[in-house]
């Protein structure tokens, strides 16, 4: 296994917004983090790659265990190492041009020879198929485009497992298709991601597995395709119901 979190629990200001939360991930895995808003899902993925500090939870990645409140600032900058993080709203540098944006990371935290970062910056946007556009910065390129940057820059660190908050939730539904495609691309590779997002069609085609959150705990979970078939809870099944009669009725892209 991969990566285990276990009874994760935060709060702010005095309520519980995750209530012992437990998830596991093998390598491979694509697994995706189902709910309605507020159920937890963006402060879980917040908390076990330490942008937010837990009030309680043991984080286990790659065969070390870390008591989350308790950890120090090198065993955070060393784990962060092994993980990328693509954000809803693509945290680009808009004074750097696409491939600056992929190597900065690289080069300065990294501490990367510079024609060893450019070389890597340069496959890796080949991979989300933007290589033409290396020399553009963000606001010459579309939101579709900006957040396969983002991707871009996640996947050039050769981590052990990228985090995705929402990515396509900031997006029109006509720039949707790009994002997911690459994602696709990347679970077919076998890159290892733990996905928040509201994209049905993705977590029913793409994800290996499903959990669905709400209310701070998860409701239940796993393998895709159980999951989509035969849901046990009726919150889930409710959930599903509504998202995809959301979906009919805005037209929005879910499938990837």
């Amino acid at each position: 296994m991969l990566l285990e979190a276990k009874n994760i629990r935060k709060s702010f200001d005095g309520q519980d917004v995750l209530k012992g939360v437990d998830l596991q991930v093998d390598k491979g895995d694509v697994v995706a983090i189902l709910g309605p808003s507020g159920s937890g899902k963006t402060t879980l993925l917040r908390c076990i790659n330490f942008l937010e500090r837990a009030d309680g939870g043991t984080l286990t990645l790659d065969g070390e265990t870390f008591d989350l409140p308790g950890i120090g600032k090198k065993d955070v900058a060393r784990l962060r190492k092994k993980t990328a993080f693509v954000f809803q709203n693509y945290n680009l540098f808009r004074n750097r041009t696409a491939l600056q944006n992929v190597t900065e990371g690289l080069i300065v935290g990294r501490r990367m020879p510079r024609a060893r970062a450019v070389a890597l910056g340069e496959q890796a946007l080949q991979k989300v198929g933007l290589l033409d556009r290396r020399d553009a910065y963000p606001s010459q390129l579309s939101g579709g485009q900006q957040q396969r940057v983002a991707i871009a820059r996640a996947i050039a660190t050769s981590p052990a497992i990228i985090y995705f908050d929402e990515p396509t939730s900031a997006l029109d539904p006509e720039l949707t298709g790009e994002v997911l495609a690459v994602m696709r691309t990347l679970a077919d590779e076998g890159m290892t991601m733990l996905v928040v997002t509201h994209e049905m069609g993705f977590a029913r085609n793409v994800s290996d597995k499903v959990v669905f959150m709400e209310h701070g705990v998860v409701v239940e979970g796993g393998p895709s395709a159980e999951f989509f078939a035969h849901p046990r809870e009726e919150r889930t099944r409710a959930f599903c119901r509504h998202s995809i009669a959301r979906k009919g009725a805005t037209g929005a892209h879910g499938d990837a």
